[in-house]
């Protein structure tokens, strides 16, 4: 997530880190707002449900609970490797296939 939300300030965009814990200092040091849930991984169906589309790259169980969750609530996703066999699941091969499907599916224009 630490690239991501990199990758995110150096385009100038604004990243929201959504914690497990309670500490906000756990956040990495590219989160611009930091939102402190102590909740563990019950956060994740806020994660899935709080943004317009869902990009899964990587992760493990719990990336896999937020695909589930954004499928159930109508959400377009797409994944880059093991998580594209899903159905419902648009594949994608790179992380620039993934925002060019992030743009095509947000509902309005983000550049």
């Amino acid at each position: 997530m630490e690239a991501v939300c990199r990758g995110i300030a150096e385009k100038g965009g604004r990243s929201i880190g959504i914690l497990r814990g309670t500490d906000p200092r756990e956040a990495n040091r590219w989160v611009e707002t930091v939102i402190v849930t102590g909740m563990g991984t019950s956060r994740n169906r806020i994660i899935a449900l709080s943004g317009r589309v869902v990009a899964a790259v990587g992760g493990k169980y719990g990336t896999l609970s937020e695909i589930a969750y954004a499928l159930q609530a109508g959400k377009p996703v797409c994944a880059v490797g093991k998580w594209a066999g899903i159905d419902g699941v648009v594949p994608v091969l790179s992380p620039e296939e993934a925002l060019d499907f992030i743009i095509e599916n947000s509902g309005e224009d983000l550049c």
